[in-house]
């Protein structure tokens, strides 16, 4: 919440002075929080330097329940989104597994047969909300499927903007084989990703399907061959972040926000969307600076306002 206010106030300044001021603050916070999650055991967040500065990744690491959704890992899960959703440095973020052969295998079904019916619906809804925070963050999120991706593992690959998957690895929203149903967006999501009538028959055949047959239906934009060390499509994910990290920051987040509203609502609406996106980025800085450097022939820099 502080790095929140910290980042509007900062944006509300008007010369480089107050920015700067704000800036060293918000940095601070920043720092602080990371310091939070560095000790997580199940989710983990790192920030890549040298060429890939400007990428987070937040890497999945419970290998003893193949990164099953439990407890503890959606509230280190939460930490780690809470992180990166107000740091307007970051231009990607990456989410790949630790666990080889495994990226989440979905629920935590040996907590979730303890729970009662009570329990389970509040359990479900801090899912589904976890999987929304996922969904909701400004920068392209790219999700790195290098293995096993069932049920809730699914929706949370579902929730990113751009899939990779290696061609081994095996998903599915497999839910109806225990007589319930997806409950973290994955109804919605893979339906808009696919069509309601693809998404039905997966849906009611609890069908596992290869990276390579979910290239095909566009459940992901890419399948890539495995390779021995298990992370292909990591790999193939970091080229991804290297090809959108030399865009504008503010850019990428208004094109994310335009695309996603527009595509919830007809297009004339959509449209709207679309103009209040672009009416974020005329005034900013960086929009002056790429006109400067196509002037003077050079690689615009860019820092986010």
């Amino acid at each position: 919440m502080a790095t929140f206010t910290l980042n509007r106030m900062h944006l509300l300044c008007r010369n480089t002075h107050c920015r700067s001021f704000f800036a060293g603050f918000i940095q601070r916070a920043q720092l602080s929080t990371l310091e939070s999650v560095r000790n997580n055991e199940q989710c983990k967040l790192e920030y890549l330097g040298g060429e890939n500065n400007g990428i987070a990744v937040i890497s999945m690491n419970r290998p003893e329940a193949r990164n099953a959704l439990g407890k503890q890992f959606l509230r280190e899960f939460a930490d780690c989104t809470n992180v990166v959703k107000f740091d307007k440095n970051l231009r990607v973020v990456i989410l790949r597994s630790l666990v080889k052969g495994v990226f989440c295998a979905g629920a935590d079904l040996k907590e979730r047969a303890k729970m009662t019916n009570e329990e389970t619906g509040p359990f479900v809804a801090g899912l589904r909300a976890s999987v929304s925070e996922v969904a909701n963050l400004p920068m392209p999120v790219v999700a790195a499927i290098d293995g096993f991706a069932l049920g809730g593992g699914l929706e949370v690959a579902l929730a990113c903007d751009i899939r990779v998957s290696s061609d081994d690895a095996k998903m599915g929203l497999v839910e109806t084989r225990l007589a319930i149903i997806p409950g973290g967006g994955g109804t919605q999501r893979l339906a808009r990703a696919i069509g309601p009538a693809k998404a039905k028959e997966l849906i009611f055949a609890a069908r596992v399907f290869n990276g390579k047959e979910a290239a095909e239906m566009g459940v992901v934009n890419h399948s890539v061959e495995q390779n021995s060390d298990g992370d292909a499509a990591y790999q193939r994910a970091l080229k991804l972040g290297q090809e959108i990290l030399p865009q504008g920051p503010v850019a990428l987040r208004a094109a994310k926000f335009a695309i996603n509203r527009g595509s919830e609502v007809d297009i004339a609406s959509g449209l709207s969307f679309e103009e209040a996106g672009y009416s974020q980025v005329i005034p900013t800085k960086d929009r002056r600076e790429a006109m400067q450097a196509w002037l003077e022939k050079r690689k615009p820099v860019y820092h986010g306002y």
